[in-house]
């Protein structure tokens, strides 16, 4: 018998972090998964799906949301774990994801039996995985940055174009090169 360790198997699965625009703030998706903990939608790719398009269709599966869009990658996190006597090593892109409408239907097929919409510290709080606290850290910046970034403020005659205010002093030229 060898000494040598065995190579862990290889796992990629992609998920979404959903927020929402509430009168009262944002709010972030948790799902309770199979095994009782909150934490996102996320699953396995198939065939030659990208990890984008595997996320979105996790999440609208898990979630059972029909109208959310990609806002952009979070990161990807790592952990090693033991399933069936197999040493694993799991990778799992995360996506900001916006559902601007919809109620969730968790996928009960799946083993999501429920969901609920937290402010970001309330969803640190209850997440059950410490490795995916970082990735909703994250996605809270980005939510922040997306609005602050976002089409700009509405213009005083109605158009939300995100144009320079006409009174705004005008921007530095780039510098000539001879």
């Amino acid at each position: 018998m060898s000494n040598r360790k065995r190579k862990p198997i290889r796992e990629v699965s992609a998920g979404g972090i959903v927020f929402r625009r509430f009168p009262e703030g944002f709010r972030f998706l948790l799902v309770k998964d199979p095994y009782k903990n909150w934490g996102f939608p996320k699953g396995h790719l198939e065939e030659e799906e990208t990890p984008a398009e595997a996320a979105l269709r996790e999440t609208r599966e898990e979630a059972g949301l029909e109208d959310i869009e990609m806002a952009g990658p979070i990161r990807i996190i790592d952990w090693h774990f033991r399933f069936r006597g197999k040493a694993i090593h799991k990778f799992c892109h995360f996506f900001l994801m916006e559902s601007k409408s919809g109620d969730p239907k968790p996928q009960l097929e799946e083993g999501i039996t429920d969901y609920t919409w937290l402010a970001l510290e309330q969803a640190l709080e209850k997440l059950s995985y410490d490795n995916a606290r970082g990735a909703l850290r994250r996605a809270g910046e980005m939510t922040r940055t997306l609005v602050a970034v976002g089409p700009g403020r509405p213009r005083p005659n109605g158009s939300n174009a995100a144009e320079t205010p006409a009174d705004a002093p005008p921007a530095p030229s780039a510098p000539t090169l001879p």
